[in-house]
């Protein structure tokens, strides 16, 4: 993946989430809102991130435990299927946290030992928040609804966060085409 894709995929993500918030969309703050607890959400969420991860581990070298990999594509497969049935609360947001996970390491790698385009740093930055929140909202994804509920009690602060977050989806943006 070049510099210039892995800045931009960061940049419209960040656009998609904060336009919304900055508007005030009232579509997209109930999608936001019904989101952690979302049957759908979590099919597409968590249903991609385990297709992703059994994909990782269908193609693992014998390096990394190749010799065994039928054995863990089964029960890693099983347990994302029991999933569903056994922890079905949060699995959005789990499987939301397992995405970013796995894509933060296409996104870093494209910015591996390119020192010679310091702007960089704006995508390496974000992808490391994204990493640090995916690992305490897998951990603990109920905080995803109670910062929701704090986000969504006055407009003013999901317009500031919105606005954030747009301005950042901008910027990154403008330095995807700067390398």
């Amino acid at each position: 993946m070049s510099l210039t894709v892995a800045t931009l995929i960061p940049g419209l993500f960040l656009l998609a989430v904060g336009l919304p918030l900055l508007l005030a969309n009232s579509a997209a703050l109930a999608a936001f809102k019904a989101f952690p607890r979302s049957q759908t959400a979590a099919v597409v969420c968590f249903g991609g991130g385990s297709a992703w991860f059994l994909y990782n581990v269908a193609h693992l070298s014998e390096a990394d435990f190749g010799h065994y990999r039928g054995w863990l594509f089964v029960g890693f497969a099983l347990v994302a299927a029991f999933s569903f049935k056994c922890v079905p609360d949060f699995l959005a947001v789990r499987g939301a946290c397992v995405l970013m996970l796995l894509a933060a390491m296409p996104l870093l790698d494209s910015a591996y030992m390119e020192y010679e385009h310091p702007q960089r740093l704006f995508m390496v930055t974000a992808v490391y928040f994204g990493i640090a929140l995916a690992l305490w909202l897998g951990a603990q994804p109920w905080r995803l609804r109670d910062f929701f509920e704090w986000l969504f009690a006055r407009m003013g602060r999901s317009r500031g966060v919105g606005g954030f977050l747009t301005l950042y989806g901008l910027v990154l943006c403008a330095v995807a085409f700067t390398y």
